[in-house]
C-alpha cells in the first residue's frame, strides 16, 4: 500500500544539522595532502640524468662499436686488396717463372742439338782428316815414287846425254836446225833453215808434244799435209828415231816451199 509524501519529512531528513561557531570545520576533517613533491623532482631529475647518461653512453658505445666495425671492414678491405695484390704478384711471378722454365727448356733441348751437331761435325771433320791424312800419305809415297824415277830417269838422261850430245850437234848442223822451248812443259818447237832456195833465212818449225809415250804433232808453220805428218810420227812411235823424223819433216818443208 502506497504511503503518502510527507514535504516535511523529506527536507528534515536530508538537512544537515545546524552548527555552532566552536564546532570543526570540514576541511579540518580532510586528510593531509602532502605528496613530497620537491623529492619527487630530485628523483625524476636524477633519473632523467641518469637516464641521459645511459642514451649518451649508448651512443657512444654505438659510435664506438660502428666506428671500430668501420675499422674492421677497412681493414678486411685493405687485407683483401693486399691479398689480392699478393696474388696477382705471385700469379705473375709464377706465369713468368713458368715462361723462364720453358724457355730453359727451350734453351737446353737447342743447346743439346747444337752439342749432337757439333758432335756429329767433329765425328765428320776427324773422319775427313784421318782420310786426308791417308791420302796424303798415299800422295807422299806416290811423289816419293816419282822423285826417285825422275832421279833415275835423270840419271839416265844424264848417261845418255854424252851419247846424244854429239849426235844432236850433228843433226842441228847437218839439218839446219835448231831446238827451241815451246813455253809448255814436255814440248819441243824445232826450227829448220835454209829450206827455201830463193830465201835461206826463212823459216818452218813444228811443236813436238813428248807428254805421253806416242809423241804428237801439235803445231806446224807453214802448214803441211797431215797424211805426210802422220807417216812420219807414226815412224817416230815404232823406233824411238828422232833423227830420222827430224830428216823426214825437214823433207816434208822442203817440198812444201817448191
Amino acid at each position: 500500500m502506497a504511503t503518502a509524501f510527507e514535504p516535511s519529512m523529506s527536507t528534515s531528513a536530508i538537512r544537515p544539522p545546524l552548527l555552532s561557531a566552536d564546532a570543526p570545520s570540514m576541511a579540518d576533517s580532510l586528510p593531509s595532502i602532502k605528496f613530497g613533491f620537491e623529492e619527487l623532482r630530485d628523483r625524476m631529475a636524477c633519473f632523467t640524468t641518469r637516464f641521459d647518461d645511459f642514451i649518451a653512453q649508448g651512443r657512444k658505445r654505438v659510435l664506438e662499436e660502428r666506428n671500430q666495425f668501420r675499422m674492421n671492414v677497412a681493414e678486411l678491405q685493405e687485407d683483401q686488396r693486399m691479398k689480392k695484390k699478393d696474388i696477382e704478384i705471385l700469379t705473375h711471378k709464377s706465369t713468368t717463372h713458368a715462361h723462364t722454365l720453358a724457355k730453359e727448356a727451350a734453351e737446353t733441348a737447342e743447346m743439346q742439338t747444337a752439342i749432337a751437331s757439333i758432335a756429329s761435325q767433329r765425328d765428320a771433320r776427324a773422319a775427313h782428316r784421318d782420310r786426308l791424312r791417308a791420302e796424303t800419305a798415299s800422295v807422299q809415297r806416290a811423289i816419293d815414287q816419282r822423285l826417285e824415277a825422275q832421279c833415275q830417269h835423270a840419271k839416265y838422261l844424264d848417261e845418255q846425254a854424252r851419247f846424244n850430245s854429239p849426235e844432236l850437234d850433228f843433226w842441228t848442223d847437218y839439218l839446219c836446225m835448231r831446238i827451241e822451248g815451246a813455253g809448255v812443259v814436255d814440248h819441243l818447237k824445232f826450227v829448220f833453215t835454209h829450206i827455201n832456195e830463193r830465201d835461206w833465212e826463212k823459216e818452218a818449225w813444228f811443236e813436238l808434244n813428248t807428254e805421253k809415250r806416242d809423241y804428237q804433232v801439235e803445231c806446224v808453220r807453214p802448214k803441211l799435209e797431215d797424211e805426210g805428218v802422220e807417216r812420219c810420227l807414226e815412224k817416230l812411235n815404232e823406233n824411238r828415231d828422232l833423227g830420222m823424223f827430224l830428216k823426214g819433216m825437214r823433207e816434208l818443208f822442203v817440198q812444201s816451199m817448191k
